[in-house]
């Protein structure tokens, strides 16, 4: 079936060879190259549908293409910003626990004997869940490990975003997918905002809209005074959800001016209690100053409830280029509770200097990424700290062992032992 997405089409489902609707003769193949196969939903000003991508050039397979179009049926100004702030931001993000889309993925359709566009973008389908969907159907909340795990990933997104100046301002259990691998995937960016003079002068000004998403967004965002803090709160009124199966409405004290949340949870530790009341402290000064920041806290919580192996296994997701670049680059001992800086270039050894040539590790770790994504600094630094003195061989052979592609592996290994 092949759907038209003209707003005023009385009858929208055409057959799947068709061009042109046989209701109201708009054209079915978008941009080109795209086929309306459903509906997914609606909001207050545009429309989901699922797609096929029909573009030869972008099938390495003979697997069909599916991905999500979001319609904007609406032109109002503020609307039509919105949308295309959306498109900005997500064209310049790359990163698993983000939608991809491509640079020409987004342009305007005019319906049949219509002068007014209709704003469309095309984006990577995630399949998967929202969080609000998958407590609900798993029918209790998450644990505590499942938690820690789940706030690293979702602070190493938000890292991601905002060392590009952004913030999203609309964090939310609805606006995070569940893959089927594991990975979680951060959606609607179209309240994201660039921290820039423009911005910060508006905001100064009380030029900025205040947006607001009940029981999840703090109050300095409620009046126009958004900053990339306010992420943290939002991401820390979510874990509470997770952890409780309850809106943080129904835990919020009026009469202290607190959520009380923390007795809701069988055997919570105080060390993550205080990590996640820290990252929703009322005011933004109060939260910390970094995703880094809190990443290092967690690991120093995760370690002591765990242990230093049952620590990897935050990362612990299939090793392909999709599930892997949101992979630490780097991880900092158990007891330092200091902040690292943010993604070294170069290769650091912890403790003792190893007898193999750093430069060579360091090498290893290069080719290692491209082929595994930034997880391969943190295998590096596990292999050659458990063995100090490594020959360059052993060491290219066990970093050749964590390619799951065998060619690749080989290539690995020929590249750098030759």
């Amino acid at each position: 079936m092949s759907v038209c997405i003209n707003p005023q089409c009385s009858n929208p489902e055409n057959q799947d060879t068709s061009l042109f609707c046989q209701s109201c003769g708009s054209e079915l193949l978008l941009d080109g190259r795209y086929r309306v196969l459903k509906e997914l939903g609606g909001g207050g000003f545009g429309k989901t549908y699922e797609v096929l991508d029909s573009n030869p050039q972008k099938s390495q397979t003979n697997q069909p293409i599916y991905k999500v179009l979001k319609v904007l049926l609406h032109n109002h100004p503020k609307y039509v910003e919105l949308f295309e702030r959306e498109v900005n931001v997500l064209s310049r993000l790359k990163h698993p626990g983000i939608p991809k889309v491509e640079p020409d993925a987004h342009f305007t359709f005019f319906v049949k004997n219509s002068d007014k566009p209709l704003y469309c973008l095309v984006m990577e389908k995630i399949e998967g869940l929202n969080l609000s969907q998958y407590i609900s159907q798993r029918g209790k909340c998450i644990s505590q490990k499942m938690a820690i795990q789940w706030l690293m990933q979702l602070l190493r997104i938000l890292e991601e975003i905002h060392h590009h100046n952004f913030f999203h301002r609309d964090i939310k259990p609805s606006n995070i997918m569940l893959r089927s691998t594991g990975q979680l995937v951060l959606i609607d960016f179209g309240t994201a905002r660039e921290v820039t003079e423009t911005y910060l002068s508006k905001q100064s000004s009380g030029g900025v809209t205040g947006l607001f998403s009940a029981g999840y967004s703090p109050i300095e965002q409620l009046n126009g005074q958004a900053v990339p803090q306010s992420d943290f709160f939002a991401l820390g009124r979510t874990l509470v959800y997770l952890l409780t199966g309850k809106h943080p409405s129904e835990l919020y004290d009026s009469h202290v001016d607190r959520l009380n949340w923390r007795e809701g949870v069988p055997n919570l530790s105080p060390e993550f209690g205080d990590v996640v009341d820290q990252i929703m402290a009322r005011l933004p000064n109060q939260r910390p100053s970094s995703a880094q920041v809190v990443l290092n806290q967690l690991e120093n919580v995760y370690h002591n409830l765990y242990g230093s192996d049952s620590f990897l296994d935050t990362f612990s997701v299939n090793l392909d280029s999709e599930n892997t670049d949101d992979m630490p680059t780097r991880i900092a001992p158990p007891n330092n509770p200091l902040p690292l800086p943010p993604k070294p270039k170069s290769f650091a050894f912890s403790g003792t200097q190893p007898a193999i040539d750093p430069n060579f590790v360091e090498k290893c770790q290069t080719e290692l990424a491209d082929l595994i994504g930034p997880m391969a600094s943190l295998i590096c630094q596990k292999t050659v700290k458990k063995n100090p003195s490594i020959s360059p061989t052993d060491l290219v052979k066990a970093l050749a062992s964590k390619i799951p592609d065998p060619q690749k592996a080989e290539d690995f290994k020929q590249k750098l032992l030759s």
